[in-house]
């Protein structure tokens, strides 16, 4: 049987296995490369380190995937593996503190033999549970044995004030003492926990937090004696694993606490981050949305992107939105997924070919905003819609006078000034739409001479079009209705909001 593994642990790139040709039994193991007994034999942060360095050496990407912490985070992980230490990952929702920790197994030796049958991935050349030294004294080299791969030696938790002791350490089992004819003292009896099922491999608490008080105290020993004991019998597992968590900031005063014992045991605090620059974060979500359907083909201009992505960047410097909270990542993301579904909508009922997302679907993907802002309490007497749609509009602007700096609307604004109206909403064809346009005088212009969309490309100069009045409604020289509709601005708005808005 043919297995091909998730890549080499430098390169990155994938292998084949054999699984028939690997060693089935400890004598094969002795005698055969892969079970050399100084590599059997080395530590989960030894093994990690020797890949790493060796990584590094190649100099092939650290951690695939993840973007924008090359000269911030990764330096820190880096030097937390080297020095073999347990770390915790402190930084807000949605920094991709979980998939750091996942892609961690990258780093791991594709095989691992353990003692065939074991809860606790045994090393064959030194056991810790009693029945792996049982086996072991019993059929010596004949003794079977299996191979876990990176990904199986990977164990998570999310912490919750429920999860207990036994969950994470483990507990005396009554019904495997019955049916073994055991006392309950005797060490075959226990059912292991989540961390001893971890051994030689990477355990991962999330929200660390949030685990309640007597059972972070339980993770003392294995962090500082390398040990645990499990319900007060004489039993000691020397555990080799490594032990990362991450937590909330937030978390220290709304849930709960790492209690100060088991911070000082933690090696290295490694800070993250939202991304620094807009385009760091259009690539990061570009990435993660899903947007490649199997439907038309999906066609989203530039500039609709960066409004996207704007909008988490706008969000993050509201004082109405708890900062200590954050806005996460996931905010583009499911954004950028709301407004291709919208279009994708619109798309299929009138037959389009492709998929072109413009403006007014943001306001159509609005729950993708609003369930993840959490709201101070001015930002509460606004509601979360009215906000969401003035983060939209400003990242409008933000977009236009990055691109193109000022531009001269005088003519645009005083065509609405004079009276007329514009409704532009989400289901009308854009040859229609453009059409609209034309009667405004110098908007189809402006948006091709300001580069915006290429002349003869009607979706995306039409997306171009409401960027520039979306623009103008951020700086109160028009308004916007909730239906979509584009008209004057309230006087008594443009008096007061006017000049400070100039382009």
């Amino acid at each position: 049987m043919q297995v091909t593994g998730s890549g080499h642990p430098v390169t990155g790139q994938p292998t084949e296995v054999f699984v028939a040709e690997l060693p089935r039994t400890l004598g094969e193991l002795k005698a055969h490369p892969l079970g050399a007994r100084d590599r059997v034999l080395r530590s989960v942060k030894d093994e990690l380190r020797a890949n790493l360095l060796a990584r590094l050496r190649a100099g092939g990407p650290l951690f695939p995937g993840v973007h924008g912490y090359e000269d911030t985070v990764m330096p820190q992980v880096v030097n937390a593996l080297l020095a073999r230490h347990n770390f915790i990952l402190l930084g807000l929702r949605g920094q991709a503190k979980s998939r750091i920790l996942r892609s961690l197994t990258t780093l791991l030796d594709e095989w691992l033999p353990v003692v065939a049958g074991s809860e606790v991935n045994d090393n064959p050349y030194a056991p810790i549970s009693k029945y792996a030294r049982q086996l072991i004294e019993t059929q010596g080299d004949a003794t079977p044995i299996a191979w876990v791969t990176r990904d199986q030696r990977y164990v998570e938790k999310l912490a919750t004030p429920d999860v207990t002791i036994a969950d994470v350490i483990g507990d005396v089992d009554p019904i495997k003492a019955a049916r073994g004819g055991h006392i309950l003292s005797d060490e075959l009896t226990i059912h292991y926990g989540m961390l001893p099922r971890a051994n030689r491999g990477i355990f991962g608490l999330n929200e660390l937090p949030d685990l309640a008080g007597k059972v972070q105290v339980g993770l003392f020993n294995i962090m500082q004696e390398g040990d645990v004991q499990v319900k007060g019998y004489p039993v000691r597992l020397p555990l080799d694993v490594l032990l990362c968590f991450t937590a909330n900031p937030e978390d220290y005063t709304a849930r709960g606490k790492i209690i100060t014992p088991l911070k000082d045991r933690i090696g290295s605090e490694v800070i993250t981050h939202y991304p620094e620059t807009v385009s760091l974060g259009m690539q990061i979500t570009a990435q993660e949305a899903w947007t490649r359907r199997g439907g038309p083909p999906v066609r989203i201009p530039e500039f609709v992107s960066e409004v996207i992505e704007r909008v988490a960047f706008e969000a993050r410097s509201d004082k109405r939105i708890d900062r200590r909270s954050g806005v996460s990542q996931r905010l583009p993301i499911s954004l950028t997924e709301g407004v291709v579904s919208n279009a994708e909508r619109r798309a299929v009922s009138l037959g389009d070919a492709e998929v072109v997302p413009r403006l007014t679907d943001l306001y159509a993907a609005l729950p993708a905003i609003t369930g993840k802002l959490e709201l101070e309490y001015e930002g509460e007497l606004v509601g979360a819609a009215t906000i969401a749609r003035e983060l939209i509009r400003r990242a409008c602007d933000a977009t236009l006078r990055d691109r193109v700096g000022h531009v001269d609307a005088d003519a645009i604004v005083l065509w609405f000034e004079q009276g007329s109206a514009l409704e532009v909403t989400d289901d009308v064809p854009s040859a229609v739409l453009r059409r609209a346009f034309e009667t405004v005088p110098g908007l189809l212009e402006l948006v091709s001479f300001v580069g915006l969309a290429p002349s003869g490309d009607t979706p995306v100069e039409v997306a171009g079009c409401e960027l520039v009045l979306e623009s103008l409604v951020a700086r109160r020289k028009l308004s916007r209705s909730d239906g979509g509709q584009y008209a004057r601005a309230p006087h008594e708005s443009r008096r007061r909001h006017g000049p400070e808005h100039e382009s």
